[in-house]
């Protein structure tokens, strides 16, 4: 194989048998005659080695079964540059009228298409490769968004790629087995959202090299595998300087199993929405209740959580709810109701660190309080609540045993079948011996007796 034809091929795309590769290398590999391909797979899964045979290096891949060794008349390298566009991006021939306009996103914009569904199903990634050392500085100064997902790139590519783009304020880099290697320099500084998806290898210390960034304001995180944070910087009930303008955190599908992962997180000064779905922490449906009200309780500015608002009603039972489960252990590790004589141990502040703040939000924990607890664990635990029909002659009083995790709309088709009433026609509220004169109505149909905070001994109010 001629040196010409070698250079012509390093970096080449090509496919095999429906799978897509690199060409990294094109030679004889002893003790084998003729011509080879090293290939690295777009699949990992599909190659066999490193790039090393018998222990001589050939080529390198980033991942450990990535490569494979290929005879040049196995490979497709394809089609030229104009067929290919052709292919890719021009509409198939047919009636004006079934070339539909769709509205799309790209990045917030909405923007106007034609016939763009068909287009769409001929889409894949590209995987892409720069010039080594090469900047692209100001190249397109007015671009906005750029979306490199999937294509292989690295952290250094990134970095010269996005010196290109001074102005750019969304960068997505999903699916790219990216290491953050270096910390961003003049470059990155007016990116607001930041898209690090399934990329396997990221860890909390490689997060601390784009913690500065100034205007990031979403970082989505799903995927990566992480499971703990922290922010040295910052000591207990304190802010750290890391993340100056994060809003929104979005750590989905990760293995978060340790509740002081939420506690570094009331650390962020800026945090207001946070997406953890489908953690240890987090995906057992039978605990998903109390695993919300602990997070809300524990990061005191979050405004959304999961991609559902929390309303006051519910960060004050779940501040509540935390106050009461955690009280006795607050008393033994040295809690006391005149802050004067409190002397917590290290230990419970770490485990706890609001747990000053909503003492001085709500009042140190009462012994009654205390004694009667209900851990918040107990999420399907039977509550004895009183029934009363205000509006009717006949004050008979019922007493029933519901679940505290049944919700209002159920709650009103038992009542339905038991007083015969269309549930379209029944109003709910109820009252507490704790707050005597208080009547609290329970209008959302979709929330649980637990979320109203409804106690064992409450009454419910039925009107229709």
């Amino acid at each position: 194989m001629s040196d010409t034809l070698t250079a012509d091929v390093i970096g080449r795309r090509v496919e095999v048998n429906g799978e897509h590769a690199t060409v990294r290398f094109a030679g004889v590999v002893p003790p084998v005659a003729g011509p080879w391909f090293g290939v690295e797979w777009d699949n990992p899964e599909r190659g066999k080695h490193d790039g090393s045979h018998e222990g001589t290096v050939y080529f390198k891949c980033r991942h450990p079964t990535g490569g494979s060794f290929i005879r040049p008349n196995k490979v497709n390298f394809g089609t030229d540059f104009l067929t290919a566009i052709k292919n890719r991006y021009v509409l198939e021939d047919g009636p004006e009228e079934d070339r539909k306009e769709q509205i799309v996103t790209i990045g917030n914009k909405p923007v106007e298409t034609i016939g763009f569904d068909s287009i769409m199903k001929q889409q894949s990634e590209n995987k892409l490769k720069f010039p080594s050392g090469s900047v692209l500085t100001g190249t397109l100064s007015a671009l906005k968004v750029l979306v490199l997902n999937q294509t292989g790139i690295t952290w250094a590519e990134v970095l010269r790629c996005v010196a290109g783009c001074p102005g750019l304020e969304e960068l997505y880099l999903e699916s790219n087995n990216i290491l953050i290697s270096e910390r961003p320099t003049d470059v990155l500084q007016t990116v607001k959202l930041l898209d690090l998806s399934s990329n396997q290898l990221i860890d909390e210390n490689q997060l601390y090299l784009i913690a500065h960034l100034p205007r990031l304001e979403q970082l989505i995180l799903s995927d990566t595998g992480i499971s703990s944070l922290h922010f040295p910087d910052a000591g207990i009930g304190c802010k750290t300087s890391m993340f100056p303008s994060l809003k929104y955190l979005v750590v989905n599908d990760n293995q978060i199993s340790q509740w002081s992962f939420f506690n570094e997180l009331e650390k962020l000064p800026s945090l207001r929405a946070l997406s953890c779905l489908r953690n240890p922490l987090t995906k057992e449906d039978k605990e998903a209740e109390t695993a919300r009200l602990l997070i809300i309780a524990s990061i005191g500015r979050l405004k959304t959580l999961n991609k559902c608002e929390i309303l006051p009603e519910e960060r004050r039972r779940a501040e509540l709810d935390y106050r009461k489960a955690f009280g006795n252990e607050w008393k033994q590790a040295g809690g006391h109701k005149d802050p004067e004589k409190n002397r917590l141990s290290e230990e419970f502040l770490t485990a706890h660190p609001r747990y000053q703040f909503l003492c001085l939000k709500y009042g140190a924990p009462e012994d009654w309080e205390l004694k009667t607890q209900q851990p918040l664990m107990l999420k399907n635990q039977l509550l004895t609540l009183k029934i009363k029909y205000p509006h009717q002659l006949d004050q008979k009083v019922l007493e029933k045993q519901l679940p505290g995790s049944m919700t209002i709309q159920k709650v009103k088709g038992l009542l339905s079948r038991l007083l015969k009433v269309p549930v379209s026609d029944l109003l709910l509220s109820y009252e507490s011996p704790k707050k005597p004169g208080r009547e609290i109505e329970l209008e959302n149909d979709l929330k649980s007796l637990q979320f109203y905070s409804v106690e064992n001994g409450d009454c419910l109010l039925v009107r229709w």
